[in-house]
């Protein structure tokens, strides 16, 4: 995973617009052991105006298959597809490291309606 450094040239509040990151809800979580790095193949769905998209995640460390399938996530959605080994993956699911190093998911702390933009 890249990591931006705390250098990183600053952008314009037009730049940040141009990324669309949306609220969408896990509807399917499977194993994915053709990845380099241990992930998960996510079905995410962003509603009625973007559909159901599929991610590659390397989210295996701090999250579980039972504990994601209705839980809520942010992604990047209109990112080129990317090809990962056998699977296409449609959009880039946000998280952060945690103290080790490990993707820890970002999410809303509530219930909120798919398909909704951050701002």
């Amino acid at each position: 995973m890249d990591q931006v450094s705390p250098t990183t040239a600053p952008i314009t509040f037009d730049d940040f617009l141009k990324v669309d990151i949306r609220v969408g809800r896990i509807v399917a979580v499977e194993p994915f052991p053709q990845a380099r790095k241990p992930a998960f193949k996510l079905t995410v769905d962003f509603g009625p105006e973007i559909g159901i998209k599929r991610s590659s995640a390397q989210i295996t460390v701090n999250h579980s298959p039972e504990d994601l399938v209705g839980s809520l996530v942010m992604a990047v959605v209109n990112f080129p597809p990317r090809q990962i080994g056998p699977f296409m993956s449609e959009v880039l699911t946000l998280g952060v490291p945690d103290a080790n190093g490990d993707v820890m998911l970002i999410r809303p702390d509530r219930d909120v309606p798919v398909g909704g933009r951050l701002y």
